[in-house]
């Protein structure tokens, strides 16, 4: 989408995009340590938490990895295609920012005409190039090598981020209402996005506003 190459435009989306991870792995991490729910520990769960924070993180790829926009809003279908395959594997803070680096560099492999190679990326990243292989491969894997976009899924995530960053945008809503809406979009984030990918439910749907 053309609008996406507004650096106006990117700068919103990453800031919403990382407000939202950011909540859904303090969430999560909450429901691990109250409830003791039994997870999954894979090659993305650091040691420790990462003292950079999400936002600058994101930040820091969308400065130096120089994938088309496009690419991080294909990283976060992948994120919830993940996450939906995995459901004993919550986003949290030990490996948030993997999964980020790791969905941005599969999507700008498969959109993008030219990339950086893994080795620049585990740069970006802050990880070896070793790891950075071995997570590409770990989550392709977890994918089920599921990754084509249709323009209609492509459609149907972009807009709903762009619905969301509209409610959050002030002077609309108090601080307050803000917050709300931020907890209500991360619980939605939690529950795997909340999206179907069905085609056939797709189209149905697009022939019934016809």
């Amino acid at each position: 989408m053309a609008e996406l190459e507004d650096p106006t435009v990117m700068a919103k989306l990453i800031d919403f995009l990382s407000c939202l991870l950011q909540r859904v792995a303090e969430s999560n991490d909450r429901s691990l340590s109250v409830h003791l729910q039994p997870h999954k520990i894979s090659a993305f769960h650091g040691l420790t938490r990462p003292t950079i924070s999400i936002q600058s993180y994101l930040d820091r790829i969308l400065k130096y990895a120089n994938c088309s926009p496009c690419c991080f809003v294909i990283a976060y279908v992948y994120l919830d295609r993940f996450v939906q395959r995995q459901p004993s594997f919550p986003i949290n803070s030990f490996n948030v920012h993997r999964l980020l680096i790791t969905s941005v560099l599969i999507a700008a492999k498969f959109m993008d005409d030219t990339c950086y190679n893994n080795a620049y990326y585990a740069k970006v990243g802050g990880i070896s190039t070793i790891e950075m292989n071995f997570l590409e491969v770990d989550f392709l894997f977890g994918l089920g090598f599921r990754l084509n976009v249709t323009p209609a899924t492509f459609h149907s995530y972009y807009s709903y981020l762009q619905r969301q960053m509209l409610l959050l945008q002030p002077p609309l809503m108090s601080a307050a209402s803000s917050k709300s809406e931020l907890l209500s979009s991360a619980r939605a984030l939690k529950s795997h996005f909340c999206f179907d990918e069905d085609e056939a439910s797709l189209t149905k749907q697009q022939l019934a506003a016809v």
